[in-house]
């Protein structure tokens, strides 16, 4: 009870400390109302070393023992200071948040600019659960704190209130800010591990136009046959799959025809599972260069490769059925339950 009593005190006064309702807009420039100041268990330990000496100083009359109370106590006091200056006026700007998959890590970049001509060393930069990074900024530089955080569901991963403190130069205080920028990561839906097999093109008769095999163009995948050269097995495709069955690229002079990834033809399945089959195929597409399209309810992308297209694609499905509205509450409870 009293554990949960602290984590309560401690959240509502990290909300005080944000001085605003998150996220906030960047860039986020921390000044003296933002910092707060309290000493560390080394800290508490050294005052009380100085009591211990001053009251022996008293006692036995030492004029030397004063000078060294009161020169120790004056280093104290300044690298209180010097310890609020290391955070006065740092700018909090977000850098690079990579997609990811359901699943997977996403990695939120952090830019922490010195807006004064000082060094700003041993920084530290925490999120809520206590994982951090820490980091240098040069006079008048920029450093990248990099924070992973876990992405279980698709959608807008919001970056929840981060915490930059520092005990430098002496470690006898603790000086530290709270902050929420405005900072998500899109996560796309995890690729299905056994996918059914990728479907044809429109007219159903399969990955490429019958006619002569060549070496011309790239038409499409079937499964592996032993009489297959090594040489035209999909080894990207085959790494993205975990049944572990071979699949061939099939080359021919004509052109070959589009493929259709359609979300009427996986009927039975719920919708979690349809946009990860889906996704599964996406990839795999993109990773054999192949042409194809996608439909989903209310929205169709024309057949195309390259990966601006896969790209769109993956962002509709990561978004599907998730109104902006929606995404925008699930990224505020997430801040508020860390």
């Amino acid at each position: 009870m009293i554990a949960a009593i602290r984590r309560r005190a401690a959240e509502a006064f990290a909300r005080w400390g944000l001085r605003g309702r998150p996220p906030e807009p960047v860039p986020i420039v921390l000044d003296q109302r933002r910092i707060f100041v309290l000493p560390t268990r080394t800290g508490l330990a050294f005052g009380l070393s100085l009591a211990v000496m001053l009251i022996g100083a008293i006692n036995y009359g030492l004029s030397l023992g004063y000078v060294l109370v009161f020169l120790l106590a004056g280093l104290g006091i300044s690298s209180i200071l010097q310890t609020f200056r290391n955070l006065s006026r740092l700018s909090i700007s977000p850098g690079r948040a990579e997609p990811v998959f359901a699943g997977d890590t996403a990695q939120f970049t952090l830019l922490i600019a010195d807006t004064r001509d000082e060094p700003r060393p041993q920084l530290r930069v925490l999120l809520p659960d206590g994982d951090g990074v820490t980091v240098d900024v040069g006079p008048r530089g920029t450093a990248e704190a990099v924070l992973r955080l876990p992405a279980p569901r698709r959608g807008w991963l919001a970056l929840p209130r981060c915490t930059l403190e520092t005990v430098y130069p002496l470690g006898f205080v603790r000086a530290w800010a709270y902050a929420a920028p405005d900072f998500r990561c899109l996560v796309y839906p995890a690729p299905a591990s056994r996918p059914p097999p990728m479907p044809g093109g429109g007219d159903g008769a399969g990955h490429a136009h019958q006619g002569a095999r060549g070496t011309d163009d790239f038409a499409g995948l079937r499964g592996h046959q032993p009489a297959d050269s090594p040489r035209h097995v999909a080894w990207k495709v085959v790494a993205r799959r975990d049944d572990g069955h071979l699949v061939t690229k099939l080359f021919t002079g004509e052109e070959a025809e589009s493929l259709w990834f359609d979300w009427e033809s996986l009927p039975g399945v719920d919708t979690e599972t349809r946009l990860s089959i889906l996704t599964r195929w996406v990839c795999d597409a993109r990773d054999a260069h192949l042409r194809w399209g996608l439909r989903l309810p209310g929205i169709e992308f024309m057949p195309d490769s390259g990966s601006g297209h896969a790209v769109r694609c993956l962002e509709a499905l990561a978004l599907y059925g998730l109104a902006p509205a929606t995404a925008s509450a699930r990224a505020a409870k997430s801040d508020r339950s860390l």
